[in-house]
Formats: structure tokens, C-alpha cells, sequence
């Protein structure tokens, strides 16, 4: 005997249907809720969700770059200190040059000689020592620094490194000959070309300075858009945690009243029972 199926009321379909209805609407908001996020993939909302994905793509590009510039800034520092550690020795080697001159003594001239020319390697120690991050714009060896400051890599700035090692190729200091000798031509020369080196890394010191200028400003230019760009992003997919909650709420409060409306319809129905 086949058994009778079970139906329901109308009324009670009609309960059900919306307290089905507002389960999946709290599963969103509980959803919503736990990840602080409206748009959660393409299906939520597909126009919001790529647009976001476009702006947080980026931002993460120009993140790369203020990598990048912060390391350049660092390249430049250690150039700027290494020609400041260099002025401040040929200052030194000035003042023996100077000494050198005044002193009638040939044994003092020719230890004051040593002095100099060991000031000159540390010169060019100091050069070499230059480096960071493998690139070194100061010992002539043609390194240059190349820093993007766009996500495409298409607005550049290059800095080319300068030789500011003694010798004829960089600062054209050359070593101290023959002091003992009480040459006062040959010092005054070395004086002379020790405030030109002087003269070569004051103009130097100047355009590392201009260019760390540029990069510092593009620096805090990508700050900035990184951080509009999530914003814009956030804009997007970000869901209202105080609707959020209070719709949470609502929702709460119609599945209790769904809830008794769906035992006052299965109680009317429970009545007809009771006839028989």
C-alpha cells in the first residue's frame, strides 16, 4: 500500500521559504562579518571585485618600487658619506701640504711627505669602501644607479658615478715628491690641486644631494598612492561592520518571528487532528 505523501499548508511553505531566506541572509552577514569584507570574490560583484583587484595590484607594484628607492637612497648615502670621509682627508693632506711648506726642517719635510701620500691611499680606500648594495658611484669604475619610480618601469632616473680616487682619471691629486728638498713650487701645486679636488666633490656632493631630493619626493609620492590605491580598493570590497551588525540583528529577530510563525501555522493545522 502505497503511503500517502505529506503536504504542507500553504501558509507553512510560505514561512518556510522565508526563514530559508533569511538563514542565507545571515550566513552573508556572519560571513561579512568574520572577514570585514562585502565583496568577497567575482560571484558577490564582479564589476567591485576587479576594479579592487586592479588598484591592489598596483599598489603592490609600487610597493616594489619604494623597495627599490629605498635602496637607491641608501646607494646614495653611502656615496654622500664617502665623499664627506674624503673632503674631511684632503682638508687633512692640505694641512701637511701647508705644514710642509712653512717647515725649513727637510727631515720633518720628508716625514710630513709620507704622511700626505699615506693620506692619499686612505683617499682611495675610502673610495672603494664606498659601496652599497654592489653598486659604487665613487670609484670610478663606471657604475651607475638606475631608479624606477613607476609600476610600468618607464619614469626613470640615472646617476652616474664619478672617479674620486687620486690620480689623473679622478681627483688629480698626485703623490708627494722630493719635499725633503724644500721644493715650495711643488707644494703650492699639491695645494692647488687639493682645493680643486675639493672643489670636484662640493659639486658632486650637490647633485647626489638634488637627486636624493627627487628620489625622497617620489619616495613619499608612492607612499601616498600605494595607500589611496588601497583605499580605493577597501572603498570597494569593504563591508560596513555597523550595517553589517545591525543587519545581523534584523535578521536575527525575523527568523525568531519566522519561527513562531511557522509553529502558529503548523498549530492550525495540528487543530484539524484534533476533530478526528
Amino acid at each position: 500500500m502505497k503511503m500517502a505523501e505529506i503536504s504542507l499548508t500553504t501558509g507553512m511553505r510560505a514561512n518556510l521559504f522565508q526563514l530559508q531566506q533569511t538563514t542565507k541572509g545571515m550566513e552573508t552577514a556572519q560571513s561579512r562579518l568574520s572577514t570585514g569584507l562585502r565583496v568577497q570574490s567575482a560571484l558577490d560583484d564582479p564589476v567591485a571585485f576587479f576594479k579592487a583587484a586592479e588598484h591592489t595590484q598596483r599598489a603592490g607594484d609600487l610597493a616594489g618600487r619604494k623597495d627599490e628607492m629605498t635602496e637607491a637612497v641608501g646607494t646614495v648615502n653611502a656615496a654622500n658619506n664617502g665623499i664627506e670621509a674624503i673632503t674631511n682627508l684632503i682638508e687633512a693632506a692640505k694641512s701637511l701640504a701647508q705644514s710642509a711648506q712653512s717647515e725649513s726642517n727637510t727631515t720633518d719635510r720628508a716625514t710630513l711627505q709620507t704622511q700626505f701620500n699615506s693620506m692619499l691611499t686612505q683617499i682611495n680606500n675610502l673610495a672603494n669602501d664606498s659601496t652599497y648594495k654592489g653598486v659604487n658611484l665613487l670609484n670610478g669604475t663606471g657604475d651607475t644607479l638606475v631608479v624606477t619610480f613607476d609600476a610600468d618601469g618607464t619614469n626613470k632616473l640615472t646617476l652616474t658615478g664619478f672617479d674620486a680616487e687620486v690620480g689623473t682619471g679622478g681627483l688629480s691629486i698626485t703623490s708627494a715628491e722630493n719635499w725633503s728638498d724644500n721644493t715650495v713650487g711643488n707644494v703650492s701645486t699639491v695645494i692647488s690641486n687639493l682645493d680643486t679636488a675639493k672643489n670636484t666633490l662640493r659639486t658632486e656632493s650637490q647633485k647626489l644631494s638634488n637627486n636624493m631630493s627627487i628620489i625622497t619626493a617620489r619616495q613619499d609620492f608612492t607612499d601616498k598612492m600605494i595607500n589611496t590605491l588601497e583605499d580605493g580598493a577597501g572603498a570597494l570590497t569593504n563591508a560596513d561592520m555597523n550595517e553589517e551588525g545591525a543587519n545581523m540583528l534584523m535578521l536575527q529577530t525575523r527568523q525568531s518571528l519566522g519561527t513562531t510563525s511557522l509553529s502558529l501555522a503548523s498549530q492550525a493545522a495540528q487543530s484539524v487532528l484534533r476533530l478526528f
